[in-house]
């Protein structure tokens, strides 16, 4: 069966999601955060993607972005997802995939569905 196409519009923000393998977890230290946003700042910035919000879970993220080409955020995700697991797997001496499959993304077309997903992860205070 094959896969169905993303659909992605440059310029249109898109709801990015990816599962750790098993909803295993994929941020064991405070380092590896760090690691992780410094890699998504400077790939974004390659793929031509703006990061507007980010939330990185213990076993998952979830990414706010605007991609100026079709390509952008799988380009995006691919390189950071390379380049974080081999980390992981150097770092932890593991082997094996991290995550779960493909990443999940819908667009973002209504502003209330942005405001939804910048704020759902905020804490009060």
């Amino acid at each position: 069966m094959q896969r169905r196409p993303r659909i992605v519009l440059p310029g249109v923000p898109l709801h990015l999601i990816q599962r750790g393998n098993n909803r295993q977890a994929c941020f064991f230290t405070e380092d590896d955060y760090r690691y992780y946003l410094e890699w998504l700042i400077t790939y974004a910035k390659d793929a031509g993607c703006a990061v507007h919000a980010y939330v990185l879970m213990t076993n998952h993220v979830h990414l706010l972005l605007t991609p100026t080409t079709a390509s952008g955020a799988g380009e995006l995700v691919k390189r950071l997802g390379q380049r974080y697991v081999q980390y992981v797997n150097r770092t932890y001496r593991r082997s094996g995939t991290l995550w779960e499959g493909r990443f999940r993304s819908c667009l973002t077309q209504e502003d209330s569905y942005v405001f939804v997903v910048v704020n759902s992860n905020r804490t009060p205070g």
